[in-house]
C-alpha cells in the first residue's frame, strides 16, 4: 500500500488516497482515537470519484462513531482497465433493459460473477494492508454494494464481523446459494421504488441468508433516495456490534 495524498476534513477526519498494486483507494481515519479503530469496509457500485461524495459522506458519519472507514475502485470501473466481456454484458442489459424483456439469468450471471470473482480477493488484500496499519483494529465491518461482492465476502472472510448490505442490484442464482452460509449479523437496506431492480429478488435474498440477526430495513423510494434515518439506523447497528 502507498499513500498518494493526505488532508484534514474540516471536521478533522484524516483523508489518504492510496494505492495498492494499481487499485485506487481511499481512507478515512477518526480525527483523535485513543486505540486503534474498528474499520468499515465502504463498498459503492464502481466508479470512486463518481461515487466519492456519498462515499465520504458515509465515511464521515462512521468516524463520528470512532469508526475508519475505506474504499478501493472496482474491477473495470473509474480508471481501472476495461474487460471486453463485462462491458459487452452492460450493454446486453441496457438492451434488454430498454426493449422492455426480461433480464435472464446467463446475463446477470456474465455481468456479476466475473465482477465478485475478482473484487473480493481484492477486498481481503486491501483489508490485509488496511489491518497492518497501526491506527486501524478490529473487528471489521462491510457497508454497501455491490450485494453479491458482499455475500462473498460475508462468506469467505472471517474477519467481517457484521455486514450492512444495500439490495438493488442483480443477483446471480449462485450467490443465493453462497448466501446460506452466511452467518454474520447482517443489516440490509432495501429502496421499496428502486428503479430498474427486482423487489422480490431482494426479498427472496434476504430470505435466503442464513444469519440468525438480520434485519430488513425498507423504505419507500428509488435507488438514491435513502432517507437520512436509514443511515442512522445502519450506523447504530455498526455501533452495536464493531464498537
Amino acid at each position: 500500500m502507498r499513500f498518494t495524498s493526505e488532508r484534514r476534513l474540516d471536521d478533522g477526519v484524516l483523508e489518504r488516497e492510496f494505492t495498492l498494486d494499481e487499485i485506487p483507494g481511499i481512507l478515512w481515519t477518526p480525527a483523535s482515537a485513543a486505540a486503534p479503530a474498528p474499520l468499515i469496509l465502504v463498498g459503492h457500485p464502481g466508479g470512486l470519484r463518481a461515487m466519492y461524495p456519498r462515499l465520504a459522506a458515509r465515511a464521515r458519519r462512521s468516524a463520528a462513531d470512532g469508526f475508519a472507514a475505506a474504499a478501493i475502485e472496482l474491477p473495470g470501473a473509474g480508471d481501472r482497465p476495461r474487460f471486453a466481456a463485462a462491458e459487452q454484458a452492460r450493454a446486453d442489459l441496457r438492451a434488454a433493459l430498454e426493449a422492455g424483456e426480461p433480464v435472464e439469468d446467463e446475463l446477470v450471471d456474465r455481468l456479476v460473477l466475473p465482477l465478485v470473482d475478482k473484487a473480493v480477493p481484492e477486498w481481503r488484500a486491501a483489508l490485509d494492508a488496511l489491518l497492518e496499519l497501526p491506527e486501524i483494529g478490529g473487528p471489521v465491518g462491510f457497508s454497501g454494494g455491490v450485494i453479491s461482492i458482499g455475500v462473498r465476502l460475508a462468506v469467505v472472510e472471517p474477519r467481517i464481523a457484521a455486514a450492512v448490505l444495500y439490495a438493488g442490484s442483480f443477483v446471480p442464482r449462485a450467490i443465493f446459494e453462497e448466501a446460506r452460509q452466511v452467518t454474520i449479523p447482517l443489516h440490509v437496506l432495501l429502496q421499496w421504488d428502486d428503479e430498474g431492480n427486482d423487489r422480490q429478488v431482494a426479498l427472496d435474498l434476504f430470505d435466503a441468508l442464513g444469519s440468525k440477526e438480520k434485519t430488513l430495513h425498507a423504505n419507500m423510494g428509488g435507488h438514491t433516495g435513502v432517507p437520512q434515518f436509514a443511515g442512522e439506523a445502519a450506523a447504530q447497528f455498526f455501533t452495536r456490534h464493531l464498537s
